[in-house]
């Protein structure tokens, strides 16, 4: 058997650290490639009901609750063909991003 030299305390960290630079990498990347999967669904939804303000806080709030949870709480609710569609004429939409215009004078 042979006998391997003892790493240093020092070489045994910077060996860790570049493991975990590694590690930190693939988590990254294992998550970009799985976004791109659930980005893959979303031109077969009929997110033009939506503007895209109503749209990232759909999916802010499921992810926020969780996917289970989301559903549960949707489900009640009635089937949007049950419900009329709203025309335009009665769905202003605001010019305003975040909230109220406030004054800069």
């Amino acid at each position: 058997m042979i006998d391997m030299p003892k790493m240093t305390d020092r070489e045994r960290l910077a060996d860790l650290e570049a493991r975990q630079r590694k590690m930190g990498e693939e988590v990254e990347k294992t998550r970009r490639n799985l976004r791109g999967k659930y980005a893959q669904l979303v031109p077969e939804l009929a997110v033009e009901q939506l503007t895209e303000r109503e749209f990232r806080d759909v999916i802010t709030a499921a992810i926020r609750v969780g996917g289970a949870a989301a559903i549960a709480a949707l489900k009640p609710l009635p089937d949007a063909s049950a419900t009329p569609q709203s025309t335009p004429a009665n769905n202003q939409k605001s010019s305003r991003r975040d909230g109220p215009a406030t004054s800069m004078a």
